[in-house]
This record gives structure tokens, C-alpha cells and sequence, in this order.
């Protein structure tokens, strides 16, 4: 019990240490707006349908951009555009440039401009970094969110949300801590995986707390979601989220037997579980 005690209160000076410094918000993640943080995979249709919703539903404007992809050009069908329209969606525009002098233009922005959603496509996300990251567009996508808007993504489109970026490699896939290291920060202080589960990558993320300490790692499994709301974070979907805090925590509610330290901690939440991001807590069980 004592090595237990001891392990919690070093995890909660870790949890200390990471929160947010920038003194603007309080929030881990957005102040306004919402994000939707998906796992990969073929996805049911409540997880767009979800999207869609946040972005006001039959009268959404979204904007999906599948760059992550690599693909040499893409129709107005990329990326879950289609199954948007499908869903009911008013507008829906594929927005996609490589080259980020274009995507520094106001031409270029222009569907984003009434925007009351973006989705990034699946792929490789440091190709989201080097065709978007310090243009208009990056501006622009982060003005959807400050307005009331959401941004969702699976795959790539779900790490280019953290702040440090996971798998932002461009040689390997494999490796999580790679050439390219700066996501968007739509949550800030945080690592984002996914395809977790049936890729066997769940203990990747240790490394990444061990390489960036403090950080809060989340790993998403596919055809599974995180909605983040400022510091709330809700699971939904057909898996599970692992969340790597430093901590232990069980849906038992008993302590365990006996645990590794703090830098090997992880456990599973499922739909209808929250989380508080500043709090680095669980504070709803389904």
C-alpha cells in the first residue's frame, strides 16, 4: 500500500507539472468549439453523424481535407466527403493544396471563411505540417474552432490534433517519436494515437511520456472517438481510449495487487466514460 500511495503522489506532481502555462485559458482543450478525435478504420455513421451535429446539423458547412493522404489529386468525394453529404450535410468541400504558398492565400482559404466544420482525412500527418503549418489556412481552420465550430479527423487526422505529435515520422509509420514533433495543439500539452488495439501500439505511447514528461498521452482505438469540450473529454464508439496520465485507475473501483511505476501506467475507457483533461481524472464511468 505504501509503494502505492508513493506512485499516486509522484503521478499527481507529474499531473501538476504538465498542465497548461499559457495564462489566456484554463482549458486543455479549445475554449470554444469542439473537437472530435477518432481512432481510424471503417467508421460507423454516428461518429460523423456527430460531426455533423456539432457543426449544426443539416445546415453544417464542412470543409473535409484529405493532403494526409498523399494521393497526387483527390474529387469532392475524399475523405468522408461523400458520407457527409450522405449524413445530410448542407455543404461539403474538399479543400487540398501540398504546396503551402497556396495555402497562405486568401483565395485559397475561402471555403473555410463560413465554415462550421473541418475534417481531416486518414494518411501520414506530417504531410497536414508541411502543407498547412504557419499559412492562412492553419489560421483560418483554428478560427472554425474559436467560432463555435468543431474539427474532426481520424487516423492522421486525429494525431495532427495533439500538441506533440505522434508517428509525425516521414520515413516510418512505426516510429511514434519522429522527424516532424509540433501537431496543431487544438489540445494542448497533449499526444494523440490511434489504430491502437488492432495495430498492438499500446505501450508506444510510454515513450513518448518518457521523452516528453508531463505530457498527457491518448490512444484511440479504430472505429472509436474522444469529443473534447474544453477540459472534457467523453469516449464514444464501438472500442476503447487509453489514457496514459501516470496513473492507475479500474473500473472495479479496487486498488490493484501491484502495478508498474508510474511510467508504465495506462488504462482503457470506454463509451459513455469522461475524463477531465486539466484535472487528469476520470470523473464519469459508464
Amino acid at each position: 500500500m505504501a509503494r502505492f500511495i508513493l506512485q499516486t503522489l509522484l503521478a499527481i506532481a507529474v499531473a501538476t507539472s504538465a498542465l497548461p502555462t499559457d495564462n489566456s485559458t484554463n482549458f486543455v482543450g479549445p475554449e470554444n468549439g469542439n473537437l472530435v478525435i477518432v481512432g481510424g478504420g471503417s467508421l460507423d455513421d454516428s461518429i460523423l453523424q456527430k460531426v455533423i451535429d456539432l457543426a449544426g446539423g443539416n445546415d453544417s458547412s464542412i470543409v473535409v481535407i484529405p493532403t494526409a493522404q498523399g494521393d497526387p489529386s483527390y474529387d469532392q468525394n475524399a475523405a468522408n466527403a461523400d458520407d457527409f453529404r450522405r449524413l445530410g450535410s448542407k455543404s461539403v468541400t474538399v479543400l487540398h493544396t501540398y504546396d503551402p504558398e497556396v495555402a497562405n492565400t486568401e483565395e485559397f482559404v475561402q471555403p473555410l471563411v463560413n465554415a462550421t466544420g473541418v475534417w481531416f482525412g486518414g494518411g501520414r500527418q506530417w504531410r497536414l505540417v508541411d502543407a498547412y503549418a504557419g499559412t492562412l489556412t492553419e489560421q483560418k481552420i483554428r478560427a472554425v474552432l474559436d467560432a463555435g465550430g468543431v474539427i474532426g479527423g481520424s487516423s492522421a487526422g486525429a494525431s495532427i490534433q495533439g500538441d506533440f505529435l505522434a508517428r509525425g515520422d516521414t520515413k516510418s509509420n512505426s516510429l511514434i517519436i519522429g522527424d516532424h514533433q509540433q501537431g496543431f495543439a487544438y489540445v494542448k500539452n497533449v499526444a494523440i494515437d490511434q489504430h491502437v488495439l488492432v495495430r498492438n501500439r499500446h505501450f508506444d505511447m510510454l515513450n513518448v511520456l518518457k521523452y516528453k514528461p508531463g505530457i498527457l498521452g491518448i490512444a484511440i482505438n479504430e472505429n472509436t472517438a474522444v469529443h473534447v469540450s474544453q477540459n472534457t473529454a467523453e469516449v464514444f464508439g464501438a472500442s476503447y481510449a487509453i489514457i496514459y496520465d501516470g496513473t492507475y485507475w479500474s473500473r472495479d473501483g479496487d486498488d490493484a495487487n501491484q502495478i508498474p511505476d508510474p511510467s508504465g501506467l495506462f488504462y482503457f475507457l470506454r463509451q459513455g466514460d469522461i475524463y477531465d483533461l486539466g484535472l487528469r481524472k476520470v470523473v464519469h464511468a459508464s
